[in-house]
């Protein structure tokens, strides 16, 4: 079978798995909502993303032969690209429709999906640090998406609130530790590589620029996403505290 049309069907076939797992989340798992069943099935769809995405990429890593980071494509990476893409269409559909003037979750969704459509079917080369970029990124997703789904209606249900507050602390924590600390010290490894030359002739220099200039401002977001919400974690401990002194 042509390459091509075998990477179609997979995007393809991807990309339908993920359409009918968040039409499923919201006319089942979520029918009895009232509110929030959009955002809850988007948290649904970023489940069933993470973990497999960093099981595949873990497994597509290690056992490629060649792990620089101009290392020609597998086609198990290329897989794995297109299991993510698929995803992040989904999800960008889903902020389109439902939260269009969330425009920084649009961003992303659309600078991750060039990212990996260039390196998917125009470079074809690099697909190895993607890979380890897309473990740390997806590696806190559980912790996440249940803290997300917990943060709709701890307004209304107190179980809610208490669960949302005994998640916020280690949830932080962790993704702080991922992407405060392992993160940059990746990326800083991927400027130092590709400042020194050593893509010349495998990745253009308007590939991998592109691609550092969207990362690094993906770990600058996060680490200012995550500061913000230590702060109001910070905040709220402390008027918590107060209320108890009254």
């Amino acid at each position: 079978m042509d390459p091509f049309r075998s990477s179609s069907l997979n995007f393809s076939t991807f990309f339908l798995m993920f359409y009918a797992l968040y039409v499923f989340a919201y006319f089942v798992v979520f029918r009895g909502w009232p509110k929030h069943r959009a955002e809850a099935s988007s948290c649904f769809i970023s489940l069933a993303h993470g973990t497999p995405a960093v099981l595949l990429s873990s497994h597509a890593a290690i056992t490629s032969t060649q792990t620089t980071f101009a290392s020609p494509n597998t086609t198990l990476q290329d897989i794995v690209l297109e299991f993510s893409m698929a995803y992040f269409l989904m999800d960008l559909l889903h902020y389109i429709i439902f939260t269009p003037r969330d425009i920084l979750f649009i961003l992303h969704h659309v600078a991750t999906l060039y990212v990996f459509v260039t390196c998917r079917y125009v470079v074809h080369y690099g697909a190895f640090e993607l890979l380890i970029l897309l473990i740390l990124a997806e590696i806190t997703s559980p912790c996440q998406n249940v803290w997300s789904l917990s943060s709709f209606w701890k307004a209304d249900v107190p179980a809610s609130a208490r669960l949302h507050d005994l998640l916020s602390a280690p949830f932080y924590t962790f993704y702080s530790v991922v992407r405060g600390i392992l993160g940059p010290l990746f990326v800083y490894k991927l400027w130092l590589f590709y400042i020194s030359g050593a893509a010349d002739n495998l990745i253009p220099i308007w590939a991998w620029l592109s691609w550092m200039v969207v990362i690094t401002s993906a770990i600058l977001l996060s680490l200012l996403w995550v500061l913000s919400n230590w702060i109001g974690w910070y905040r709220n401990l402390g008027y918590s505290a107060g209320k108890k002194v009254i």
